[in-house]
């Protein structure tokens, strides 16, 4: 489809995104052996869905899950880009309720990119304390890093051009799920 001259290609449905949040939940418990020192980060703002959906599905298959931590980090002010433009950056709560000191932390996002944003999360998360590891879990991977981040859940690779984008568009915020490649 091409919408206002941009071609669009759907590359997952909500069939698609519920079955690889499944599977990642899977190799969550897989890796992790035991739940007891784990504990769910969601970027703002799509990938705090995407976390508290991943936090569900854990629930659902794994006892003891419920006792898993849940919080939400906002990057906002650890962007490395944020003197670049003239636009007032938006800045949203973060809310950790739980020390993060010896924890293991599953940071959750929606795209892997660049690596900037995952940078920018890790640093908000160390002023909370120091986490015994971070694990980095994304439902799209699109290559072209720019910092050695790598995730160690994805639900999809999608190779891209520098050009195009990928759009997560989620119940939660758009009322559709589906993933864009667009350009």
């Amino acid at each position: 489809m091409t919408v206002n001259g941009v071609r669009r290609v759907q590359v997952m449905d909500g069939q698609a995104i519920n079955r690889a949040l499944v599977r990642i939940a899977h190799e969550i418990i897989e890796r992790n052996k035991t739940l007891g020192d784990l504990a769910l980060v969601g970027i703002r703002s799509r990938g705090v869905h995407i976390a508290q959906r991943i936090h569900e599905t854990l629930r659902t298959i794994e006892a003891g899950a419920d006792a898993v931590p849940f919080g939400v980090v906002d990057i906002t002010l650890y962007r490395d880009d944020l003197d670049r433009g003239d636009q007032m950056p938006l800045v949203q709560a973060t809310s950790i309720a739980f020390p993060i000191e010896g924890k293991r932390i599953l940071l959750v996002d929606d795209v892997l990119f660049t690596g900037r944003t995952i940078r920018a999360a890790m640093d908000a998360l160390i002023d909370f304390g120091r986490p015994r590891a971070i694990q980095l879990a994304v439902l799209v991977d699109r290559g072209h890093r720019e910092l050695p981040i790598k995730a160690d859940f994805v639900g999809k690779n999608i190779p891209t051009r520098l050009d195009q984008q990928v759009s997560v568009r989620l119940a939660e915020a758009d009322g559709v799920d589906e993933v864009l490649l667009e350009g």
